[in-house]
């Protein structure tokens, strides 16, 4: 199976897709998923313009074409402005279909865009909400976050693609969007770039990492929906009859001194290390590096792309049944969701598998659900179809 590779339509399309910033050199979820999703459709003949914040200007021998709209260190009002302007100013054919992926950055060109050509809109989670869990919001900014920003630019959208049920439901039920207009297609993985092609042993030395502990591996922005904190408490927990085991921790964000802080109150300096960010080059052997990959999440989790990730390079995945996560291995391995969100329930799991007292898939099993599963050859060839239906 893993040899399989689906052919797109013969006839190529024009695609005018709408981002956020460039991968790698701004990473996360939404901007690999951006990356991987235009330079899929570009192998097919199709021609792609991307247009974000922050693209290179001067980008050599790429099969797709960067409009930079903005400078990511603009004030937000002067980025939107930016955005407008450049936009209308670089505007020269009539594309095939426009896919937007923010609605932040579509708001200020909504009424610049071509009429008579299908608007795809890919929701990656209510980023009103998101923004006020993760910021202190006032009532007056979430309104015009989700009624003025999001809703007029999803009024204006032909249809939608979802990751999972999951942000499904929240698209229909906060957003009023019909189902009808609402089509779920999972997240892919790179299967060429994740790969199960070394020994965890192998991993552990390019690495310079432990070879004698028990090793968990988790990527994640560190903000507060993501739960770290309550993986930290999990180890914890399970310390006493695991005491080899060490979490490395691949990632960014605002709470790295809170969560620093709460290593050394736990007692777990021995336990952790904060690797910061964690270049593309060597997630895949972070992944084969690891006995087990964990996924602590606490809310807005619509899909996790670091769970396929993980599995195609041969390591399984524990998660918690929050957002589109449990879709993933529900299917797969029931066993390695979680009860709850709460560091006891990661806990309990954890002990059971460090322990051997729950099984889980082989290297071999996971890969092949991935590749079976979530090839982007296969992804992006769904993804075309509802942009070009």
């Amino acid at each position: 199976m893993e040899g399989k590779k689906e052919k797109f339509n013969s006839t190529s399309a024009s695609i005018l897709t709408l981002g956020i910033g460039w991968f790698p050199k701004t990473p996360g979820g939404l901007e690999r998923y951006i990356y991987e999703l235009t330079h899929k459709l570009a192998a097919n003949q199709d021609q792609i313009e991307l247009c974000g914040v922050g693209l290179p200007e001067t980008e050599l021998n790429l099969p797709i074409k960067l409009t930079n709209l903005a400078n990511p260190d603009q004030a937000i009002w002067q980025r939107l402005g930016s955005i407008r302007h450049t936009f209308k100013k670089t505007r020269v054919s009539k594309p095939d279909a426009i896919n937007l992926h923010f609605a932040l950055y579509s708001f200020p060109i909504l009424d610049l865009l071509p009429k008579g050509v299908p608007i795809t809109f890919n929701f990656h989670g209510p980023w009103a909400s998101e923004s006020q869990q993760e910021t202190v919001s006032n009532q007056l900014n979430l309104f015009l976050k989700r009624r003025l920003i999001e809703k007029s630019t999803y009024q204006r959208c032909d249809r939608f693609i979802v990751l999972s049920q999951a942000f499904g439901n929240i698209l229909h039920q906060q957003y009023q969007i019909p189902w009808h207009k609402i089509h779920i297609i999972p997240g892919g993985v790179n299967i060429n770039w994740f790969q199960a092609n070394l020994s965890p042993q192998v991993a552990r030395q390019q690495l310079d990492w432990p070879e004698n502990r028990r090793i968990l591996f988790t990527t994640r922005r560190l903000v507060q929906r993501v739960g770290i904190d309550k993986l930290l408490q999990a180890l914890a927990i399970i310390k006493p009859q695991v005491p080899d085991v060490w979490l490395a921790i691949a990632g960014r964000g605002h709470l790295q001194a809170t969560l620093q802080q709460q290593v050394k109150e736990l007692g777990l300096e021995d336990n952790v290390k904060f690797l910061g960010f964690l270049p593309d080059a060597q997630l895949p052997l972070a992944y084969q590096a690891a006995e087990l990959t964990v996924m602590p999440s606490q809310s807005f989790e619509g899909f996790g792309l670091a769970i396929i990730e993980s599995l195609a390079c041969g390591t399984p995945v524990l998660c918690t049944p929050i957002g589109g996560m449990p879709e993933i291995l529900s299917q797969f391995s029931p066993d390695l969701i979680t009860d709850s969100t709460a560091a006891s329930a990661i806990a309990e799991k954890l002990v059971q598998i460090l322990l051997g007292k729950l099984s889980i898939p082989s290297r071999q099993e996971c890969r092949e659900y991935a590749v079976n599963n979530f090839d982007w050859q296969q992804i992006a060839q769904e993804v075309r179809q509802v942009l070009l239906a």
